[in-house]
């Protein structure tokens, strides 16, 4: 059972991503992660261990990010089979809760069509798909990626051209929230709202089937 927390906002996301997934250390864990977004580059920063002990996680700053922690399902506990997982070079960013049944599947095509894997997890699959459907549009793609997808699952997206987050969900939770300010709104998007009620003043609940872009 693996947590999410998206941030977009006009904050430093990384002391609120930090703050809310330790908020979700009790769904159990072996290891966590984070995307950080920050002028078109995505940094990845994941871990085998205790979270609970990590006071500040050294990054390059930005207004939007992906975390997770991770209870391992498909593939070891291990540094490479932690989420946030990517495409070559960070391009497309993937946080995912669920079991993808088809994977195997999906994986034999994208090998024949000459992607590359770093890691044991069905998780890794859904960039490749999206950089597969990807013609300029990365909701359409997250779309179009996520219908290939058999079993329960709820992701979030980033993608470095891409000014903002994209999530669905099917069988999985994954719940929006919204902070309204004076300065503009900030987005918070979990696979539970207890990463973020203390942030937020409404929370939208999705649906299954459900896509939501956060700009």
């Amino acid at each position: 059972m693996c947590g999410i927390l998206g941030y977009l906002g006009c904050r430093d996301s990384a002391p609120i991503v930090q703050k809310g997934l330790k908020k979700l250390n009790y769904r159990g864990y072996d290891s966590w992660g984070f995307g950080f977004k920050n002028n078109g580059k995505i940094e990845i920063i994941k871990e085998v261990g205790d979270f609970e002990k990590v006071e500040n996680i050294k990054n390059n700053g930005g207004n939007c990010a992906v975390s997770h922690s991770r209870w391992a399902t498909t593939g070891k506990v291990s540094k490479e089979n932690a989420h946030p997982h990517a495409t070559e070079n960070n391009e497309i960013v993937i946080v995912h809760n669920g079991i993808i049944e088809n994977f195997q599947e999906l994986k034999k095509e994208l090998l024949k069509n000459g992607h590359k894997f770093k890691s044991e997890t069905d998780t890794e699959i859904i960039g490749h798909l999206i950089e597969e459907n990807f013609k300029g549009d990365f909701p359409d793609a997250v779309r179009k990626s996520f219908l290939q997808l058999k079993g329960r699952n709820a992701i979030v997206a980033l993608h470095n051209n891409f000014d903002g987050l994209v999530g669905v969900k099917k069988g999985s939770p994954l719940i929006v929230g919204i902070k309204n300010n004076s300065k503009r709104e900030e987005y918070f998007i979990s696979s539970d709202s207890r990463a973020f009620t203390d942030e937020t003043n409404k929370v939208i609940f999705l649906e299954d089937n459900e896509l939501v872009v956060l700009k």
